[in-house]
């Protein structure tokens, strides 16, 4: 069987560049959607490379491509001359390098035996990898016949129409796990604007969304290599003098170390001194304390998560209505590999009855709803405060900023929608939300509720339907 596909492709390797521009409004879509998922400067491995023009899309720092037929890497190999290429299959590769993104682009359709493959792709994965798969929807699959008995498309071997459920069995057997999906493609011909409309709106909507044609699975592979970490919690202030020392004398050890960065935000009730007080009073911890020359958390975020020293970055508002003494569970699960990004969840338990007001619990819940559907991933409460992430993920959310901006003066949305487009893996951890026992709240809910529903509105256009 291999044979066969070797003799198919390397026969095809000349017209490969032909179908390429013939569908040129096909593939500029689908590189467009791959570097969306990949950013610049990482090392990637293309599994399937054909002649490496997917490769050379996603700019990598390490870029190396490998194919079975040796025809097609001899073109790739004249035309990116920049990468390394390679004629064999994954058995056939040998390489110590571990790479932070593999591309699998229309492969598991053509592969003898998927299961195998994965055990051996394993070896050139590291902890923060991600899989990118990307296959045709089955409802597609006379329609590409089609395509093929007349020259319009370049023909294929395709042997193993694969659905989701299908891929993520395969992870399961071979130590993978799904993070999020994508469909993409609704028209792959370019006819005027009804091309642009069907496949920028029309296919990101429900039902029609399950009629495109490129399937994506973003996976991670699973290690147990599990080790402690130092450890930065975040406690952004304003107003919050009463809080503080409970702050310090409720959050428990955890972890290799445990750093506490408080960032004042121009307090009346002298909350600033107050740190003070205690950094005095406790010599034994290691507590750091920074005012914000901005407004607002978003910034404050930024301040304090600019000084950690830890590995792990945590947020604890200083409100204190998620429990310090909660923390470690919030630690366990990043370091156990649960997740690697988690957000906190405060609507599965009980709450305290004065601990957020009726409209407030309204509106969490639909955004809740609506940003489950915009980002991929669930969130059933994208509005509570306490985010823990690795330090690592957090520096490449802070050189990505520039695809979306400085627009969130929450802080929540800038890692939210961050991490979403790094594809970490998300998880939400339930805690019990607690009535605030000092001061009152600095939030303002009709103000910031509406600028909720414009960064929606900016969201929509910067991540659905980009």
């Amino acid at each position: 069987m291999l044979k066969d596909i070797i003799h198919h492709y390397d026969r095809l390797a000349p017209e490969r560049d032909y179908y390429r521009l013939k569908n040129l409004y096909y593939y500029e879509l689908l590189f467009k959607e791959y570097r969306y998922f990949v950013p610049k400067g990482k090392s990637v491995l293309e599994v399937g490379c054909s002649t490496g023009d997917l490769l050379d899309a996603l700019a990598p720092k390490v870029g190396v491509g490998i194919d079975v037929s040796p025809a097609t890497i001899k073109i790739a190999a004249a035309k990116y001359p920049q990468y390394q290429f390679f004629s064999g299959t994954i058995q056939d590769f040998k390489s110590e390098e571990k790479f932070d993104y593999i591309i699998l682009s229309g492969l598991l359709g053509e592969l003898e035996d998927i299961q195998q493959f994965f055990k051996d792709l394993k070896q050139f994965c590291h902890s923060h990898t991600r899989i990118i798969i990307e296959y045709y929807s089955v409802v597609w699959q006379y329609f590409l016949k089609l395509g093929e008995m007349s020259h319009a498309k370049i023909p294929q071997r395709i042997q193993n129409w694969v659905a989701y459920h299908d891929v993520c069995n395969f992870f399961t057997l071979t130590g993978y796990e799904p993070i999020k999906t994508e469909r993409s493609i609704l028209f792959p011909k370019k006819v005027l604007a009804l091309s642009y409309i069907l496949n920028r709106f029309v296919a990101k909507m429900p039902i029609f969304n399950a009629l495109t044609l490129n399937h994506f699975v973003i996976a991670r592979p699973i290690f147990n290599d599990v080790k402690d970490y130092d450890v930065t919690v975040l406690v952004p202030c304003r107003n919050e003098k009463g809080n503080i020392e409970q702050a310090v004398t409720r959050l428990p050890d955890f972890g290799r170390s445990v750093e506490i960065i408080f960032v004042e935000g121009g307090s009346s009730d002298g909350t600033y001194e107050e740190v003070e007080r205690v950094i005095k009073a406790y010599p034994g911890k290691d507590i750091k304390l920074f005012r914000q020359t901005g407004k607002g958390k978003g910034d404050a975020v930024r301040v304090g998560f600019g000084q950690a020293q830890g590995e792990v970055l945590m947020i604890l508002d200083a409100d204190l209505t998620v429990a310090p003494e909660d923390m470690p569970k919030f630690y366990e699960a990043i370091r156990d590999r649960r997740g690697e990004f988690i957000n906190g969840c405060r609507l599965v338990y009980p709450m305290e009855k004065e601990a957020m007001r009726f409209l407030n619990l309204l509106a969490n819940k639909f955004f809740g709803v609506f940003f489950s559907w915009l980002l991929g991933q669930r969130f059933k409460d994208t509005l509570c405060g306490t985010k823990v992430l690795f330090k690592s993920h957090y520096n490449e959310i802070v050189a990505n900023r520039s695809y979306f901006g400085d627009f969130d003066p929450f802080g929540d949305f800038d890692l939210i929608f961050g991490a979403v487009k790094l594809n970490l893996k998300v998880i939400e951890l339930p805690i019990r939300y607690k009535e605030r026992l000092y001061g009152t709240t600095n939030i303002q809910r009709f103000r910031q509720g509406f600028i909720l529903l414009q960064m929606c509105a900016f969201a929509m256009k910067k991540i659905k339907f980009r």
